[in-house]
């Protein structure tokens, strides 16, 4: 196993401002309903976003993954990634303190 972290940004920031469309807000009630999952199942070591609110936010998931191409398709099949509401970038990743 090793670790990676995928950083989210969101694909259009004024949701922050605006509360976002109901296909938005579903999308991010699917896309912490998935993390919780995975939390659950021990793949997902832990997952937060910045307490701004411009366009400086931005989220991290960090993983446990069989290698990069597993990695990839967690974030990858992430439904606010999957639905284009967010934009991730995946990354090898060491924790060094818990």
């Amino acid at each position: 196993m090793a670790e990676f972290l995928y950083r989210l940004r969101l694909a259009r920031p004024s949701m922050l401002e605006d509360g976002g469309t109901p296909d938005e807000r579903a999308a991010v009630a699917d896309h912490f309903a998935y993390l919780q999952k995975l939390h659950g199942e021990g793949v997902v070591r832990f997952a937060g976003r910045t307490t701004t609110d411009d366009e400086r936010t931005f989220g991290i998931v960090v993983l446990d993954a069989d290698g990069h191409a597993a990695a990839q398709r967690v974030m990858n099949e992430d439904p606010a990634v999957a639905r284009g509401l967010m934009r991730g970038t995946l990354y090898p990743f060491r924790i060094a303190l818990s």
